[in-house]
């Protein structure tokens, strides 16, 4: 079969499996496609051309021996700057650790080599994965495909970016609050956020440990269950890991991909919706639900109340969360150490103070300083504990709403891509980004964004989010992948072909 960039992981899979392209074709025909784009885009913190290459041809040999590791072994790969690479830089977005190489892999990365995916490199994100744009990354902005002066959605933008722009058939990302869905949302991808524990943390720069979960990034639901099957499962070095066995992902898609969706209950989430959402995005989204409807999905309105406080819950643990977890940036053992001026002999103190005062940027030093006063003696009760009481209180209103409906359904982002800038100097209203995202994370449930539509107002991407249960990552497949089938019938191919802002590269 003819496979081009523009081709799913899926398809280029099958041409290798039947010869008729190698993993050296498709690694360089990807270096080449950054080559040429990522100049105006900056999805890529890191390209690793020579080791990508070295893996692909490794790649190649093993198959030309009858020894293919994977499904996946071949077709290349970017990872998420959060995650650590042995022997390529890890940078997590932040001048705190520029340079810094860890030596070691992390667990969803070790997972990738022994499958045999190459490397393109390292994609670029908000600071320590802080942000709803990816404008916050020390290294400058990433672009999205769609419309070059508007954001690609964040922390994980670099990824989205990449994916839309046709840099790397798949990607890895972290969801802390919607990092993977809300990028997904707005640059027209795929975007999945697993079962909390479900996906291994161990070698994944923490921000927040309850809440943070890496995942896929593709163009279609069927590649995602594909890598996600790679990446998923038990990891004796995680705690936070769960030791059961992941369901049947790949299968859930491919069932899904059929059209039938009879005696699936879907709960419309009334609290996700409504006002503060654009025009263009609800409409979408009741297209989907129609469609859902057309394939026999049995549709309800179900009522999570304590929806209404997730974003000011979360915004009291992950600062607090944060704060602990960035205290060991402190010049002494890696990463950047800076000495005050006109101090002869600096104490620990100082250089500590100076260093986290040039690493450090706005956003993180805003959610450390809230995280400190969160955690403070004489507060802790007040606002932490409280958070995290009302975080129970999310959980329950999943369980009482999973009692109606086996999935949950609502628009992923409540806009498409604003302009760059437009909401750097209000945090609050760049947090509103994360409003209908958040819940999943608090509770730690399973989620996937797929591509809704393009919104009348703007032409741009908006995106549908389904929910299931912990560990039923299985129905988010399914139902997704039945939607993403009848949606490009609708459109009559896949949404991305239309993203006019790199026609002809």
């Amino acid at each position: 079969m003819s496979v081009t960039i523009r081709s799913t992981a899926a398809e280029m899979a099958a041409a290798l499996a039947d010869g008729s392209t190698s993993s050296v074709e498709l690694t360089r025909a990807h270096l080449d496609r950054i080559a040429a784009v990522d100049g105006a885009v900056h999805a890529f913190l890191h390209v690793d051309a020579e080791g990508a290459l070295a893996q692909a041809a490794a790649a190649d040999e093993r198959r030309a021996e009858g020894a293919v590791r994977s499904t996946l072994d071949g077709v290349p790969i970017a990872v998420k700057d959060v995650l650590a690479t042995e022997g390529l830089p890890t940078t997590c977005g932040s001048k705190i650790l520029e340079g810094w190489i860890p030596p070691y892999d992390a667990t969803v990365v070790a997972r990738l080599r022994a499958a045999g995916l190459p490397i393109l490199g390292k994609t670029n994100m908000d600071e320590f994965a802080m942000g709803s744009s990816t404008e916050h990354s020390a290294y400058g902005p990433t672009h999205n495909p769609w419309d070059l002066d508007r954001i690609p959605g964040g922390s994980g933008g670099g990824s989205a970016a990449a994916v839309a722009a046709f840099e790397a058939p798949l990607a890895l990302g972290t969801d802390t609050g919607g990092s993977i869905r809300q990028p997904g949302a707005v640059t027209g991808t795929v975007g999945v956020k697993p079962t909390y524990g479900g996906v291994s943390r161990y070698g994944l720069v923490a921000l927040a440990n309850s809440l943070d979960q890496v995942g896929p990034v593709t163009r279609t639901v069927l590649d995602s269950a594909l890598l996600h099957e790679l990446i998923g499962g038990h990891d004796p070095r995680d705690s936070t890991s769960v030791d059961v066995p992941l369901p049947d992902l790949v299968g859930a898609a491919r069932q899904g991909a059929g059209g039938d969706l009879s005696g699936v209950r879907v709960g419309v989430v009334r609290e996700l919706s409504g006002e503060g959402y654009q025009d263009g995005v609800q409409a979408r989204f009741q297209e989907s639900v129609d469609l859902m409807v057309s394939m026999g999905a049995e549709v309800v309105e179900v009522s999570c109340p304590t929806f209404v406080h997730a974003l000011a819950t979360y915004y009291l643990i992950l600062p607090a969360e944060a704060s602990s977890n960035l205290a060991k940036f402190d010049a002494m053992r890696y990463g950047l150490r800076v000495l005050p001026e006109g101090v002869e002999s600096p104490s620990a103190e100082e250089v500590m103070r100076a260093t986290r005062d040039a690493g450090f940027g706005d956003e993180v030093k805003r959610r450390i300083i809230l995280g400190t006063y969160a955690l403070s003696s004489g507060y802790y009760d007040a606002y932490y504990g409280q958070a995290q009481k009302v975080r129970t209180l999310i959980a329950r209103d999943f369980d009482a709403a999973f009692q109606q409906a086996d999935v949950l359904v609502s628009p992923t982002a409540p806009t498409t891509a604003f302009k760059l800038s437009e909401k750097l100097d209000d945090p609050l209203a760049m947090y509103l980004n994360d409003l209908a995202t958040i819940p999943a994370n608090l509770s730690g449930v399973p989620g996937i964004s797929v591509p809704s539509g393009l919104a009348d107002e703007d032409g741009l991407p908006a995106g549908i989010q389904i929910l299931a249960p912990a560990l039923a990552d299985d129905r988010v497949y399914r139902v997704g992948a039945a939607l993403e089938a009848a949606l490009l019938d609708r459109w009559g191919g896949p949404l991305l072909d239309r993203a006019p802002a790199l026609e002809g590269a």
